[in-house]
């Protein structure tokens, strides 16, 4: 991890193979998205998000999944903490509200669905989350405009 990076923290803990199952069923569904169309899929991402963002994880249905697969798969445990990951659910919550909001106004939806979908991508594949640059990024900004 970059020694540059502010996470937040917390004292609680969450199984990185849960965090990355269910980073990959947003990806799975992003797409699925954008090959359908079909407007419950952000919905869907929306209520997720907003339970997994406002600390509710046990009733994702994404978690819950996710839960049961890694059960499945005999995937390992190990800990993460869980405060970056439910400020990256918070910035997934802005995108799915923005996507299903774009699509009721008619507008495509193409390019934030993309960037969701490269976000889960790259935390599901790759353990990378993006949430940490995004919060040192908003701490830094909001430092440098609080000074001024």
């Amino acid at each position: 991890m970059n020694k540059n990076l502010i996470c937040p923290t917390d004292h609680e803990q969450l199984n990185e193979s849960n965090v990355r199952v269910v980073a990959f069923l947003v990806l799975l569904t992003s797409l699925a998205y954008l090959l359908t169309g079909w407007f419950v899929l952000p919905l869907l991402l929306t209520v997720d998000f907003a339970l997994r963002g406002f600390n509710r994880p046990r009733y994702s249905p994404f978690g819950r999944l996710a839960d049961g697969l890694v059960r499945i798969l005999h995937l390992p445990s190990r800990a993460t903490n869980a405060a970056p990951k439910r400020f990256a659910a918070g910035i997934g919550l802005g995108f799915a509200i923005g996507i299903s909001t774009l699509q009721l106004l008619g507008y495509t939806t193409v390019i934030p669905t993309l960037i969701l979908a490269v976000f889960a991508a790259l935390e599901s594949l790759a353990g990378f989350c993006a949430g940490c640059y995004v919060y040192t990024f908003y701490v830094r900004l909001s430092s440098r405009l609080a000074i001024r």
